[in-house]
């Protein structure tokens, strides 16, 4: 009886340790991995709004954020479904320019964009899934 209370036990952790490993299914936002004129591009075409995250490596807020509050499925399920998503690397390749246009000067910075470029919404800090849908809700679809 032992063993087989070990066995499941062990069963049971390994199937749930699984979605820890890179490549597994992740919930969450799904930052899409292209520049910013093609986020402005399929901004217009899906008449959507662009959520730009905009962090450093160094910064430890950010990090939770990645971590956390962007793996939400709330967040994830909403996100995705509204917004064209990006994150930008302040401090590398094209981050450094958006950096600069967008006025970043502490991090982490999330922007709500239009399809013109122009910021609707600056959201700095770390924030909880709730407290990011809530800075949001005005930029959702019905």
């Amino acid at each position: 009886m032992m063993k087989k209370i070990l066995i499941l036990s062990l069963s049971v952790l390994l199937l749930s340790s699984y979605s820890c490993f890179p490549g597994s299914s992740e919930n969450g936002i799904k930052f899409q991995d292209i520049t910013f004129s093609q986020a402005l591009a399929q901004a217009k075409k899906d008449h959507k709004f662009i959520f730009m995250n905009v962090y450093a490596v160094w910064c430890a807020p950010c990090t939770n954020l990645k971590k956390t509050t962007f793996k939400s499925d709330k967040v994830g399920s909403v996100f995705n479904k509204n917004f064209i998503n990006i994150s930008v690397d302040a401090e590398k390749g094209e981050g450094i320019e958006l950096a600069k246009k967008y006025e970043v000067t502490a991090h982490p910075l999330m922007l709500v964009i239009n399809a013109e470029g122009k910021v609707e919404k600056r959201i700095l800090g770390y924030l909880s899934d709730n407290q990011l849908l809530r800075e949001v809700n005005g930029y959702l679809k019905n």
